[in-house]
């Protein structure tokens, strides 16, 4: 029995540390999973081990009195996390009317309380949302559709151009509305076909997936993917980008021939693509979902592969290009392409000559937010990138455009780049289609 209470005493002194840890960052994205319950769980857990070691006597020794403060400290450190939270919400919501129209438009943001979300469509904080599985789960497609519906409405009723309403449709192992909507098969499964027939089923998967979107309210599709499918196994530790699995082929050609059909079925619907995730992520071994990573490749060999199916299918539609988390070492080894300057402005605006939309991957991915956010931020909207994407987890956008808030506060922003998106954004969305209250679809003019 002695060395059993030796045990749990040991347990208690390895987990205090680790649990107030979990309660300082209550708020990181990667505890996601402990928010709600889970938070109250840790408190009542926390407080439940005090009383349980003052009941044993444990405060009369030094030890003891150690022990007891450190198990104090998860509710107090909680508390002061959603403190910072709050007020740091409370200071994005007060924003003014003018801050928001000037920022809200750049921002996208996945969400899980539908209230929550409505207020910053209706405020204009936001120019767009992004819906995955958890909007749908135990749900039916039918509340969803009435859902975004309703907060086209809402932006209606206050004045405000309807939202950019994006999916991660690609087919295969990424279907994140899949079921309930028609899981279709990943476009790499249409590589060893014929071209016409590659052509032709790739158009149907893109008409399957526009039609079905548009259906729903979505207007942006976060697909095709163009990055080239790697000759080499990844990392082992890659467990999300699996881009082996997602890539259509090593080819480019076959990747062009492809993906311009399978976007040219989604925009016969009225739903835009997405072109990802530029400069390429075949190369790369790092899973930049939580690591930094680099493309070491020289410009003139990414000029003659990997990028060729941008430029390819950027020419022949009104995709718009998602840049990724990855530093193009040969144009600035200092900061990931999704928020460089010299990648965004001096090669996708002025040596492709592309006007169209720009937008990260996920801001919430470890490669930036595990780094300088709010220098990412201010660096994204500085280089000419139009939308930032907040998706995973969906309450830090409050922090994000705190970033970008705080940065126009203090003049660290180009206003003459923000003028320029604006204006493309203006031009390009809301594409495709809005959603008035008759439920009928109404086509926007994109060029």
């Amino acid at each position: 029995m002695q060395f059993l209470r030796r045990i749990g005493l040991i347990l208690l002194w390895l987990a205090a540390p680790i649990v107030a840890f979990a309660a300082a960052n209550k708020n990181d994205p990667y505890l996601v999973p402990l928010r709600g319950a889970g938070n109250i769980v840790l408190v009542v857990a926390s407080i439940a081990i005090v009383m349980l070691l003052l009941r044993r006597g444990r405060w009369r020794t030094m030890a003891g009195k150690l022990l007891v403060m450190l198990w104090c400290l998860p509710p107090l450190l909680m508390s002061v996390a959603h403190l910072k939270f709050e007020l740091r919400k409370h200071d994005v919501l007060a924003a003014s009317a003018n801050e928001a129209r000037q920022l809200g438009p750049h921002f996208m943001v996945g969400y899980s309380s539908f209230p929550e979300v409505a207020r910053l469509a209706e405020q204009g904080l936001i120019g767009g949302v992004y819906v995955t599985r958890h909007n749908i789960r135990g749900r039916t497609i039918e509340a969803l559709r009435a859902e975004i519906a309703t907060l086209q409405d809402k932006r209606r009723a206050v004045g405000l151009p309807p939202l950019v309403v994006a999916a991660d449709q690609e087919g295969g192992i990424v279907g994140h509305l899949a079921p309930p909507l028609t899981k279709v098969p990943a476009l790499a499964t249409l590589s060893s076909l014929a071209p016409d027939e590659q052509q032709t089923k790739a158009e149907e998967f893109g008409r399957i997936h526009g039609r079905e979107l548009a259906g729903v309210g979505v207007n942006l599709n976060l697909a095709p993917v163009l990055d080239l499918k790697p000759p080499q196994r990844r990392n082992r530790l890659d467990f999300h980008t699996l881009i082996g699995q997602r890539a259509i082929a090593t080819d480019p050609v076959v990747v062009s021939t492809i993906a311009n059909a399978y976007v040219r079925g989604l925009e016969e619907s009225g739903v835009g693509a997405t072109l990802k995730h530029f400069p390429g992520i075949g190369r790369v071994r790092t899973d930049t979902h939580h690591f930094s990573a680099s493309l070491n490749t020289p410009v003139r060999e990414l000029e003659a592969t990997d990028w060729l199916p941008f430029r390819e299918v950027l020419s022949h539609s009104h995709s718009a290009l998602m840049v990724g988390h990855v530093t193009l070492t040969a144009v600035d080894p200092d900061r990931a392409a999704s928020h460089s300057k010299r990648v965004v402005q001096g090669i996708i605006r002025d040596k492709w000559n592309y006007q169209g939309m720009v937008m990260t991957d996920d801001l919430v991915m470890g490669a930036i937010y595990q780094n300088d956010v709010c220098k990412a931020v201010v660096e994204a909207i500085n280089a000419g990138v139009d939308m930032l994407l907040v998706a995973y987890d969906g309450a830090q956008f409050y922090r994000v455009f705190a970033c970008a808030l705080n940065g126009s506060r203090q003049g660290k922003l180009d206003a003459v780049m923000l003028h320029a998106s604006e204006t493309r954004l203006a031009r390009s969305f809301p594409t495709g289609q809005a959603r008035d209250a008759s439920g009928l679809v109404r086509v926007v003019d994109r060029h």
